[in-house]
């Protein structure tokens, strides 16, 4: 989040009812009804007075409370003159238009496609494909209307600062119908208000258990520019519930965690509870030594605490990319050229990597563990981060080595493994929130809305422009079909909302790869054995078996922040195959693979991938029985 926060309106309903009680002139009401939507917190909550500006003489008339109301009224007639509708519609109208000039450049059989866009219920500053087939967005609830001004309770205490989080089930469509509401934990912060409201988990750190479940840590406690919160949850995607653990050693805003062989978190970085500009060096572990790693769906880490790790992490900057490679180790990349460690979970020690060859910070921007085979990756791809850079670095062996650049430099950037071993640059902007136009405006150059799209041998090329413009706290994920939904940036998604009275304050856009432009598609049928161990063969049925030259295991990913550190691409060994029958052996190792669930892809010759299937690797033992 920006450190510019500022408060907000309280409920739109409730404010029309205040206008409807005093019988307020037309043109007022008018104002409300075609201006922001303002509902806000968990059930239209009024903020506290200090957040609107009371005229005292009219409370000694009308009273406190009622006053308060006239002020809220204001507020909002004010907000809707600052960023009308007409501005929202006309801007999303211009980039659709010059969306659609610039990709009639573009063979769809060659770059692929933005097909569908569509309102979203959330601003999706954190995301996760789950196992279910389902994506799970959660963020913030906003405090602003105008996208020219901070809408995240960022610096606010209190009821205000309220997490929230949906379910977008693809199989569902597109309409408000597909999304389900999953509200997280009401727990009464810290922060000596007493007022319970949802967990305040946006600007988290997260990843995922063997058992498919999400663990989520840290939040926003609020105040001092973005402090830490201490939080520890779980989402379970087969029950769609969150559950609420014991609180970490100490707060977390902008922390990192990754899933290491075993099957175990380690979380890392962030802001302490004292505010920003104190990073905390402590490192902690999830589940702990003395519990078992949960591998059933009926497993459930509820009411756990984190235990700390003995090795420290002091990274200066937050959001460090955390890899889990081949070896076993944890790839600790800082975003200043000399913070490069590398830990191991076992031994719970860090050591110096090389210093990384470009010598200066990079801000958000993306890295990805490249596809090497069936051993698992041996080695990170770091890209982004840094406006006038656009050269990419690849740390291998513990040396790093300048890679080809793509077409320009980009922060914000999510870099996605794709079933064929290809890579996909979408999103990205100049600067944090310096979108070309200031700070606070909402505008970018069309550059930034186009992709960047990496063969196997490593040449990057533009590809076709997304509708918005998507900088900070933009993401993406890789479908189980194989398409790639893109969303995020809640200040466009504000900017350019079609109707801002309604719930549907974010959006999200479908991108087609171009390998589902040639020819039919591979078949997968069923998965025999959807749960294996390593080294363990795999039957699959197919109706097109003797079309498939690959299978890969692509894990579904969790970001935020350019920050992705679940993503890996595994070749399969076809062993054998028989008519509609395909024998493949799974990874050899929780190295090359943490435990947990991937989709898997049949491709044939062409790269066209199958729909994907669902496989868990279950870890040797210390898991849970159901």
């Amino acid at each position: 989040m920006s450190h510019r926060n500022r408060p907000g309106p309280s409920s739109r309903r409730m404010l029309a009812a205040a206008v409807t009680a005093c019988a307020a002139s037309a043109l007022t009401f008018t104002a409300l009804s075609t201006g922001p939507a303002l509902a806000h917190g968990t059930g239209g909550d009024v903020p506290s007075a200090d957040r609107v500006h009371v005229d005292p003489d009219e409370a000694t008339v009308i009273g406190r409370e009622h006053a308060e109301e006239h002020a809220r009224t204001r507020e909002a007639v004010k907000a809707v003159g600052e960023y009308p509708q007409t501005t929202r519609t006309e801007r999303l109208k211009a980039l659709g238009a010059s969306q659609a000039k610039i990709n009639a450049e573009f063979d769809p059989a060659d770059a692929g496609r933005f097909r569908e866009y569509f309102q979203s219920p959330d601003f999706a500053a954190h995301i996760a494909m789950l196992p279910t087939g389902k994506v799970l967005l959660f963020s913030f609830e906003r405090i602003e209307t105008n996208p020219q001004k901070e809408p995240a309770p960022t610096d606010t205490i209190g009821r205000e600062n309220a997490g929230r989080a949906y379910l977008w089930d693809p199989a569902k469509g597109t309409g408000p119908g597909s999304f389900t509401k999953v509200t997280p934990p009401v727990i009464n912060m810290p922060d000596g208000l007493d007022q319970p409201r949802p967990a305040p988990f946006f600007c988290a750190g997260h990843s995922f258990l063997p058992n498919g479940m999400l663990g989520v840590f840290g939040g926003n406690l609020g105040g001092n520019g973005g402090s830490g919160a201490k939080l520890s949850l779980v989402f379970d995607p087969w029950e769609e519930k969150w559950y609420l653990n014991q609180d970490m050693a100490v707060g977390r805003w902008y922390p990192s965690v990754v899933t290491g062989a075993d099957g175990r978190q380690l979380i890392m970085s962030g802001q302490s509870e004292l505010g920003w500009g104190t990073p905390t060096a402590i490192v902690e572990r999830f589940p702990a030594l003395n519990k078992p790693v949960p591998v059933a769906k009926t497993d459930k880490p509820q009411g756990w605490k984190p235990e700390l790790f003995t090795s420290d992490a002091p990274f200066k900057r937050d959001y460090p990319h955390l890899f889990s490679l081949r070896d076993g180790k944890v790839y600790g990349l800082g975003r200043d050229p000399e913070q490069q460690w590398l830990f191991d979970p076992v031994a719970e020690t860090r050591k110096d990597l090389a210093p990384r060859p470009d010598n200066t910070p990079r801000n958000y921007g993306s890295a990805v563990p490249l596809p090497a085979g069936f051993k698992g990756p041996d080695s990170v791809l770091v890209l982004g981060g840094d406006r006038d850079d656009p050269n990419t670095y690849q740390l291998v062996g513990g040396k790093w080595s300048k890679e080809k650049a793509r077409a320009f430099g980009r922060t914000q950037d999510n870099t996605l493994l794709m079933p064929d071993a290809t890579l996909m640059t979408v999103n990205g902007a100049f600067d944090i929130r310096d979108y070309g136009n200031g700070t606070y405006n909402p505008n970018a150059d069309l550059k930034y809305r186009q992709i960047e799209l990496r063969d196997e041998n490593g040449n990057w090329r533009l590809g076709p422009a997304q509708r918005l413009p998507r900088g900070y706290h933009s993401n993406a994920v890789v479908l189980p079909d194989g398409r790639v939904m893109v969303t995020g940036d809640e200040l466009q998604e504000l900017a350019n909302d079609p109707d801002i009275t309604d719930d549907m304050n974010g959006s999200i856009e479908i991108y087609e790869p171009a390998y589902l432009r040639q020819g039919g598609r591979p078949n997968l049928g069923t998965v025999f054995n959807p749960s294996v161990g390593y080294n363990e063969k795999i039957a699959v049925s197919s109706s097109t078996a003797a079309d498939i030259t690959r299978a890969v295991l692509l894990a579904p990913t969790t970001a935020t922040h350019s920050v992705n550190t679940s993503q890996r691409h595994l070749d399969l060994r076809i062993k054998s195959r028989s008519g509609s029958f395909l024998e493949l052996q799974a990874p050899p190792s929780a190295s090359a693979a943490p435990p947990g669930y991937y989709m898997l892809f049949l491709l044939n010759e062409e790269g066209v991938p199958s729909t994907a299937g669902w496989v868990q690797l279950k870890p040797a033992s210390g898991g849970q029985t159901p």
